[in-house]
């Protein structure tokens, strides 16, 4: 009698188990944090009478993490990814140590950017921590765990964050994130501590200066753009117009050439991704407000505006990997901006006559619905149409496009509502939804343009 081959340990085998749960614990937890602070940003504004800051205290994250992006990848390339680890996870929790005991709106923001920046290292570490300790053939499960590890704090983020500030305070929505974050980073020390460091290759990677201080020149450029709300009227504008434009050139050495003028192929998909990003991330941000301060609704009952769109987005996410090539990428990104057009044109109809909450809260399946039918897509475009030599770049500057296209957008908004102040609440909501409809109408347009010159399946 012979015995059966023994199996190959999964990511929760023993070899792996604790590494697996540190990591997956930690995505989860950034993601948990993003959604909450969605939900309770609206009253964290209220109790300190920031709403003039509002749009910054999301766009400062966005923003700060284009420079962690770049700086925890080029650190991880040169001497591996421990280091980068720890560093990150503990500008992570200062950053919610200084946003949970804040007594001011602009110390909010403050604690933001530092929760940003450690943030979006940290996504960058783990990616590394993944391709040097688990084998390829458990690649795709550790990352089907992170995708998982993002879409149950959608369920439960949205209206635990609403009881936790109605109940207890809004403080703990940042502090009570604090524990959990260490000891998620404390089960991973064993195996990050066991890998030999990258800088004993004979020809270390270089430290990445010149993409460093583009990256720090485009978060600049966005703060710029957030705060010139608070200059007189004529200097606004200009610093606005300014900001835009330094922020648009610093972006061009991030991504790959020709993105900003739509080339056909992988520089369209890179720029799509940041026009959705732009639109859904600007408006949403805006529902849970609305809901809030016009319909007088509670923050966990709010916040179920948000949890329903997740489940559209897990949902489209699983159809179009069912369908798999019988719906072709060109028309997976035309149909899925399509439904992000959609669902914001209706929130703007809701906020200018005044529909029932409803409407809102199911149009925003529809967009959520859009995200989820072209979002994996464009990453798997991504990647398909990179080559080993430029990979991590390409990867890179997807999540760039994500951060910046939504930091700019939001930063827009922060313009948009201290210009439609003097109308009232929902007019100017109904303001902030059409400039995220004019986004997502240009990602419609040049959507044809992400396949390759070659592809005659325009379709």
């Amino acid at each position: 009698m012979t015995s059966a081959p023994d199996r190959a340990p999964g990511i929760f085998g023993a070899q792996y188990l604790w590494t697996t749960i540190g990591a997956l614990a930690l995505v989860f937890l950034n993601a948990f944090e993003n959604l909450a602070v969605t939900t309770v940003m609206p009253v964290v504004s209220a109790a300190l009478g920031g709403s003039s800051l509002y749009a910054l205290a999301f766009a400062a994250p966005l923003a700060a993490g284009v420079i962690g992006l770049v700086a925890g990848g080029n650190w991880s390339d040169r001497s591996g990814p421990a280091a980068p680890m720890y560093v990150s996870g503990a500008l992570f929790v200062l950053g919610l140590l200084l946003a949970g005991t804040a007594q001011t709106m602009g110390m909010v923001v403050v604690g933001r950017l530092v929760q940003g920046f450690g943030g979006g290292a940290i996504s960058v570490a783990l990616y590394v921590i993944v391709a040097r300790i688990y084998p390829p053939d458990l690649h795709q499960k550790i990352f089907a765990g992170f995708a998982a590890a993002w879409v149950v704090p959608s369920l439960v983020g949205p209206v635990l964050a609403g009881l936790v500030a109605q109940y207890v305070s809004w403080h703990w929505v940042f502090l009570g994130v604090v524990g959990l974050v260490l000891g998620a980073i404390v089960l991973m020390v064993p195996a990050v501590r066991g890998l030999p460091p990258q800088a004993e290759r004979e020809h270390p990677e270089p430290w990445a200066f010149g993409r460093i201080g583009w990256a720090v020149l485009t978060a600049a450029a966005v703060l710029a753009l957030n705060l010139s709300q608070e200059a007189p009227d004529a200097a606004a504008a200009v610093i606005a117009l300014v900001s835009v434009v330094v922020a648009l050139l610093a972006l061009r050495p991030l991504v790959p050439r020709g993105t900003l003028s739509a080339r056909r192929g992988l520089p369209t998909v890179i720029l799509v991704r940041g026009f959705v990003a732009a639109a859904f991330f600007g408006a949403e941000v805006y529902i849970p407000y609305l809901l809030i301060d016009e319909y007088s609704f509670d923050p966990a009952l709010a916040g179920l505006a948000l949890t329903g769109s997740a489940l559209a987005w897990a949902g489209t996410s699983w159809l179009q990997g069912r369908l798999g090539d019988r719906l072709s990428d060109v028309l997976s990104v035309r149909l899925g901006s399509a439904l992000v057009l959609a669902g914001i044109l209706i929130a703007v109809a809701t906020a200018a006559w005044l529909l029932s909450p409803l409407v809102i809260m199911l149009g925003w399946l529809l967009g959520a619905g859009g995200m989820g039918l072209m979002y994996p897509r464009l990453s798997t475009m991504t990647l398909a149409r990179s080559t080993p030599q430029n990979q991590g770049f390409n990867s890179a500057a997807v999540q760039i496009a994500d951060s910046l296209g939504a930091a700019l957008a939001l930063a827009t908004t922060g313009l948009i509502v201290a210009a439609f102040a003097v109308f009232g609440g929902a007019t100017t909501f109904a303001a902030t939804f059409v400039f995220a409809a004019v986004l997502a109408l240009a990602a419609l347009i040049v959507a044809g343009r992400v396949a390759e010159p070659s592809s005659d399946t325009l379709r």
